[in-house]
This record gives C-alpha cells, sequence and structure tokens, in this order.
C-alpha cells in the first residue's frame, strides 16, 4: 500500500469494517492523532476528515464540498460511502441555489414551533410504547425505542401500522453491510414496497387532501412553480430515513450510558429540566449520524492536501465531537456542557432540518424511561450493536428488567 497520496498520509481506514465498527470511537481517536486529514484506498479511494476544524471548513464549504448526485464514486446516495441504492433525497442532496427553494418547504414543518404542536403526539406514542412493557417487568429497549419511527409515519399520514417496515427498509441499508441477508432484502423487497407505497399515498393525497404533512407538500410551490410529486417523494424518503435511524440511535446509546450511570440517570429523572442541555451533550458524544460524504467540485488545497474534482470526501461528525482541540474532556459526558457546539446535526446549509424534531423525541423518550422505569437494569452481555457502524452507531437489542409499573394511557 502506498504511504501517501499527494504528499498526505495514506491510512487503512475503512467505515464500513467490521473492525471500525467493533471500536468506532477508539478508531477515529488513533485517526485524529495519526492523521486528521488523509487518504484511504478503501471503495475506490476516499479522503477522510477526522478533526474539528477540518469537519468545520469543509463542512461550509459547499462551492467546494459538494452534496448533489454525481457519477463520481458510482450511483445512489451522494453522501454516503459506498453509495446506498436509494432514490434522490431532497434537499441534502441538492447544491445552491436548489438547495435553498427546498428547505423553505421544509422548514416551516420543522420548526420549533411546528414541534411544539407535535408535542401531544410525541408524548401519546412514546406513552404508548411504554405501557406495552412497563407491567411486564421486562422488555427489550430497542423495541421501546421504536418511538421516533412511528411519530415519522405518523406525522406524514402513512399507515402507522407499516412503522416496522418502513423502519427495516431504510435502516437496513445503512446499518448491515452490502452483501448481507438483511441489505438484500431491503433493497430488493422493502425499498420497491416502499416505494410504491409512498407513491400511492402521494397520488392519493393528489386527489383527496389530509391533514398529514404529504398533502402539506403536495400544496407547496418552488420557485414559483408547483411542486412535482417526484420532488414530495423524495423529501418523503428523507424525513423517514431521518426518523427511523438517527433519533434511535441516540436514544439507545444514552439509555445504556446512564444505566451504566446511575448517578447520570437518577439526576435527570429527579431534575428533568436539565435534559434540554444533557440531549446536547448526549448528542456529541453517541453522535447517531457518524459521517456523511461529500464530492469535491474543483482541484484544490484543502488543509495542505491536494485534493482533484471528483474525489470523495468523508466529514467524520463523530470524531470531530470528540477532538481535545475543541472539547474539554472530550471523552467524558458531561450534562453541564455549555456551549456546546457539536456537529451531531451537520454544518452550514445542510445542517438536519429535522433537529428540533429529533430532540423533542428523545427528551420525551428519555424522560418516560427514566422515571418510569427509574431501576432498569441493562443485560450488557446480550447487548447487540448495529452490525455496521458507519453511518448510524447504536443498539439493536437492549434487553432489560425493572419493577413492574402501571399504564398510564388510554
Amino acid at each position: 500500500m502506498a504511504t501517501e497520496h499527494g504528499g498526505c498520509p495514506v491510512v487503512g481506514f475503512d467505515h464500513n469494517s467490521a473492525e471500525h465498527s467493533a471500536d468506532p470511537v477508539e478508531v477515529y481517536r488513533h485517526l485524529r492523532a495519526e492523521a486528521p486529514l488523509a487518504w484511504t484506498e478503501a471503495h475506490g479511494g476516499y479522503w477522510v476528515v477526522s478533526d474539528y476544524t477540518g469537519v468545520f471548513d469543509a463542512a461550509r464549504d459547499d462551492s467546494t464540498f459538494a452534496s448533489g448526485r454525481s457519477e463520481h464514486g458510482g450511483t445512489g446516495l451522494n453522501n454516503v460511502i459506498p453509495k446506498a441504492p436509494v432514490r434522490l433525497h431532497i434537499p441534502v442532496e441538492l447544491d445552491l441555489p436548489e438547495h435553498r427553494s427546498y428547505r423553505k418547504v421544509i422548514n416551516p414543518l420543522t420548526s420549533p414551533a411546528a414541534v411544539e404542536r407535535m408535542q401531544p403526539m410525541i408524548e401519546r406514542w412514546t406513552t404508548a410504547f411504554v405501557d406495552d412493557v412497563i407491567e411486564d417487568g421486562t422488555c427489550d429497549l430497542a423495541s421501546v425505542i421504536g418511538v421516533p419511527a412511528i411519530v415519522t409515519i405518523d406525522w406524514l399520514g402513512l399507515d402507522v401500522d407499516d412503522w416496522r417496515r418502513y423502519s427495516r427498509a431504510l435502516h437496513s441499508v445503512l446499518a448491515h453491510r452490502v452483501g448481507s441477508p438483511e441489505h438484500a432484502h431491503a433493497v430488493e423487497v422493502d425499498i420497491p414496497w416502499m416505494e410504491r407505497t409512498i407513491t400511492e399515498a402521494i397520488a392519493e393525497r393528489r386527489r383527496e387532501p389530509r391533514d398529514d404533512v404529504i398533502s402539506i407538500l403536495l400544496e407547496a410551490e418552488v420557485d414559483g412553480q408547483p411542486i412535482t410529486d417526484d420532488a414530495v417523494y423524495s423529501i418523503v424518503e428523507l424525513l423517514i430515513s431521518g426518523g427511523v435511524g438517527t433519533t434511535a440511535s441516540l436514544v439507545s446509546q444514552t439509555l445504556v450510558h446512564l444505566y451504566e450511570h446511575p448517578d447520570q440517570r437518577t439526576r435527570l429523572a429527579e431534575h428533568p429540566e436539565l435534559l434540554d442541555r444533557a440531549v446536547e451533550e448526549f448528542l456529541r458524544v453517541f453522535s447517531p449520524t457518524q459521517a456523511l460524504a461529500r464530492t469535491v467540485t474543483h482541484d484544490v488545497d484543502f488543509h495542505g492536501c491536494p485534493m482533484k474534482e471528483g474525489d470523495r470526501v468523508l466529514l467524520a461528525w463523530s470524531s470531530a465531537n470528540r477532538d481535545p482541540a475543541q472539547f474539554d474532556h472530550p471523552d467524558r459526558v458531561d450534562l453541564d456542557r455549555w456551549p456546546n457546539r457539536h456537529t451531531a446535526f451537520g454544518m452550514g446549509i445542510h445542517r438536519c432540518a429535522g433537529a428540533h424534531i429529533g430532540r423533542a423525541i428523545a427528551r420525551e423518550l428519555i424522560r418516560q424511561v427514566i422515571t418510569r422505569m427509574p431501576d432498569y437494569v441493562v443485560d450488557l452481555d446480550g447487548l447487540e450493536a448495529y452490525p455496521h457502524q458507519g453511518v448510524n452507531a447504536g443498539f439493536q437489542r437492549i434487553p432489560t428488567t425493572f419493577t413492574p409499573g402501571h399504564r398510564i394511557g388510554s
């Protein structure tokens, strides 16, 4: 293997490997120390940026590091390496000025005021999921953490009975390795089903609008023109992808951490007003989206490395969030850390549009679990992490016991 690429280090890094998934934190810690900007030959070759300053600079330079789909690196979802076989995601796969036009459509749906109106729905579904297990004294907390997925499906106006299938379709494409049975089933069965189902729902709302997000999107205009059905599909699939993956990833890691740190669990249960700031710290330490990709638009010298037009670049949000040059004691979970300029929701124009929704669901899920199951015990030997943690980190099985409680929902 070459040791240099354009005068910059070449590293044996692959965020899709089993070695990486076994301990992403340690892999990125080593990478930051060895070469915070480096080239890897994995997946046809790409740059990996792992320090806070590098990630910050690249994420905010959209004229150099593009998000739009291109032929570079193959076909499919542009912001992952290797690209995933899903349809265009709007607006994360658009560059300026087109990106801005679609964010104007989405932002009112995900604003703080809109999320406040969603709060009763979030509380209702969280209560229902906890109620389903509270009398048993045992559960898999990973199933309780299905709340973000069902809230998203309900909010969009799709059939909530299908939430598990939507979740499996988009989660398996990213959480399971290419070639695995789970990945193959998602690509061959679940994603085609999802495409048909969403397309049918969009056509139905065109004929008979309802009080749901799909209907609202269909009423929108983009640059003075009626939005197309294809664009609505692309937005809906993106919203589902965010709803089924990122928040569940965050909460799964957080609940395991709080079991292992009962002093913090008790403190948050007794002082729920601390949850707002605590969630920001959980986002930093347990970055649900580990890294996303960009494509270089023109030859450029970036932080001393000569990047070429068409080069693929991985921005490691999770690594930036543990950079000691930016955060004191970065591996420590400090519930009082403030300010907390983490990168968990991305940076620049592509900062996550659903950030306020994710925060609201995470707060409510954490609050209900630590107050309604205050003595929960996680079987650490039975934990099952996502097999592939290159994009989303977290646990797919969290066997738990607790003192049975009472249902509180209707």
